[in-house]
């Protein structure tokens, strides 16, 4: 029951920490920004930040991609987040920004060397035999994950937000394992990837 009553707690908080952070009243200034790393770009930051909420965005850590899956840090936070540009990567949109937990980055970088190939269904093969064989690395439970993405960066779909839940199912929750409309739901539920859905996000 705590864990259920946990989860739904961060579902709720997924959905309005942008607006609360916004929208709330007499609270302190948040931290200034974090200082850049040497050489960093700001605009390569800035545009990884698109995909953060607004209280986490200044003390957030922003990352870039190399080719060989590893990355280099551009900015050193403090509060576990970590961003990122995807955008024109194989599979992804031409514009594509993510954040999540620092914790995630080892399952990210499994993610950006299935898609390299720029085939779905190799990568999903790929994916797959790395679930069945114990190789894949899960992700935090409970952890967040933010994504923007679209055509350009004038004109992104919804924000997207999941939460994390490796292994859970409709039994160990308690949410449904199919899509609906009024409610979160869990997709993928008994694996890795298994992550709560929440509608309108």
């Amino acid at each position: 029951m705590t864990r259920i009553l946990t989860i739904v707690v961060l579902a709720v908080a997924a959905v309005s920490i942008s607006v609360w952070a916004q929208g709330r009243r007499g609270a302190a200034p948040p931290a200034p920004p974090a200082p850049l790393e040497t050489g960093a770009s700001q605009a390569d930051v800035d545009k990884a930040l698109i995909a953060a909420p607004a209280a986490l965005r200044n003390q957030a850590t922003v990352i870039k991609w190399k080719s060989d899956f590893t990355y280099d840090t551009l900015r050193k936070g403090t509060n576990g987040l970590v961003c990122y540009d995807r955008s024109g990567f194989p599979l992804q949109p031409a514009f594509a920004v993510q954040c999540t937990s620092l914790g995630n980055l080892a399952r990210e970088a499994q993610n950006l060397k299935a898609e390299a190939s720029g085939d779905r269904a190799k990568s999903e093969a790929m994916l797959k035999a790395m679930e069945q064989d114990g190789t894949r690395a899960k992700p935090e439970f409970g952890s967040i994950w933010y994504h923007v993405s679209g055509p350009d960066r004038d004109h992104p779909s919804p924000h997207e937000v999941t939460i994390a839940v490796p292994g859970a199912t409709q039994a160990s929750l308690g949410l449904p394992d199919q899509r609906r409309e009024n409610g979160a739901w869990i997709m993928n539920a008994g694996t890795s990837t298994a992550h709560i859905m929440i509608p309108g996000r």
